[in-house]
C-alpha cells in the first residue's frame, strides 16, 4: 500500500470501502449469506430457515420496551474476590468483554413499559464471558426484582447463559439462593415474574432463576438444560432423545408454557402482562 493510501485510509471523514463482512451475515444454521440490513430487519431472525440469532440488551430492549425506557445503573461489586487466574487473569477477560460488548456486566435491567404497562426488565447478554452468572448478574437480579417492587410493576427476564461464573468459584454459586430469595420478595408483593428463555440458557441459571418464572417463555430451537447432552449420555449410558433440552421438546414435556417466534415476544408479554396485572378500573 502506498503512503498517500495509509494517509487517506487513516482520515476520520474520508469514506471506508465497502467490504463483504459490512453487507453479509452467515445464518450459523443454514450457512446461508444474507444481507445484514435484511437480517436486522428481520429481528436477527434468518429468513431462510427462521434460525434466531444471538442478541444483546441494546437490540432487545429496542425490539420489546416503548420509546422513552431507562437503563439502569449498572451495580458495583468487588471484581475479582478470589485473584482467579487461568490462561489469563480474570479482570483482563473482565476488561476485553467490556470492550467488546459495551457493557459493565452480563446482565443489564431497564425500566420502561411495553403498550404504556409499565415493567422492568433484565436481558443477559450471552456475549459476556457466556452471559455467566457471577456477583454483578447475582447484584443485577436483585436490583431488577427491588425496582419492580419499589414501581409496583412485574420483573421480565431475558435469560443466556453458560452458567455460573468458574472464576469466582462459590461466590458464584451463592446468587441461585440469592435470587431466589429476590423471587419470593416479588410474589410476596403481588407482582409477577416472566422469563423468556434464549438460546442458550444452561447451567446454574437454567438451575435457579431461569425456571422460576409465573411464566415459561422460549424463542423457538433454544438449548435449555443443566448439563451437556454428551455428560448426561456417559452418565446414564443412553441415547437422549432427538430434539432433547431443545425449547420444542421441553413444551411437549411440561418445562414451558409456551414458545415464540421472536417477532411475536412483544405482543405476546403485553397479553401476558396484562392477564397478570389488569389495569384498575375507571
Amino acid at each position: 500500500m502506498s503512503w498517500i493510501n495509509r494517509v487517506r485510509n487513516a482520515l476520520p471523514f474520508t469514506k471506508k470501502e465497502t467490504t463483504a463482512e459490512t453487507l453479509w451475515h452467515q445464518c450459523p444454521s443454514c450457512k446461508e449469506m444474507v444481507f445484514i440490513k435484511e437480517w436486522e430487519e428481520n429481528l436477527s431472525v434468518c429468513p431462510r430457515c427462521d434460525h434466531h440469532g444471538r442478541i444483546g440488551p441494546d437490540a432487545r430492549f429496542e425490539q420489546i420496551l416503548d420509546a422513552g425506557f431507562i437503563l439502569l445503573p449498572t451495580p458495583h461489586v468487588p471484581e475479582d474476590p478470589l485473584k482467579f487466574r487461568d490462561s489469563k487473569r480474570y479482570p483482563d477477560r473482565i476488561k476485553a468483554a467490556r470492550a467488546s460488548t459495551g457493557d459493565q456486566d452480563a446482565l443489564i435491567n431497564a425500566r420502561g413499559a411495553i403498550d404504556d404497562v409499565p415493567l422492568v426488565m433484565g436481558v443477559q447478554n450471552f456475549a459476556f464471558m457466556g452471559g455467566s452468572m457471577g456477583m454483578g448478574v447475582g447484584a443485577a437480579f436483585i436490583q431488577g426484582v427491588n425496582d419492580a417492587i419499589a414501581h409496583k410493576c412485574p420483573y421480565v427476564i431475558f435469560t443466556a447463559a453458560g452458567g455460573a461464573r468458574m472464576q469466582e468459584g462459590i461466590l458464584s454459586l451463592m446468587q441461585m439462593p440469592r435470587s431466589t430469595v429476590a423471587i419470593q420478595k416479588l410474589h410476596a408483593a403481588g407482582l409477577p415474574y416472566i422469563v423468556v428463555l434464549t438460546d442458550p440458557t444452561t447451567g446454574g441459571v437454567t438451575a435457579s432463576y431461569a425456571m422460576l418464572g409465573d411464566i415459561q417463555i422460549s424463542e423457538p430451537n433454544a438449548l435449555i438444560g443443566f448439563a451437556g447432552q454428551r455428560v448426561i449420555e456417559s452418565t446414564i449410558r443412553e441415547k437422549l432423545p432427538e430434539g432433547f433440552q431443545r425449547a420444542e421438546y421441553l413444551l411437549d414435556h411440561g418445562m414451558l408454557d409456551m414458545v415464540v417466534h421472536r417477532s411475536e415476544l412483544r405482543d405476546t408479554l403485553a397479553r401476558v402482562i396484562g392477564y397478570l396485572t389488569p389495569r384498575a378500573a375507571a
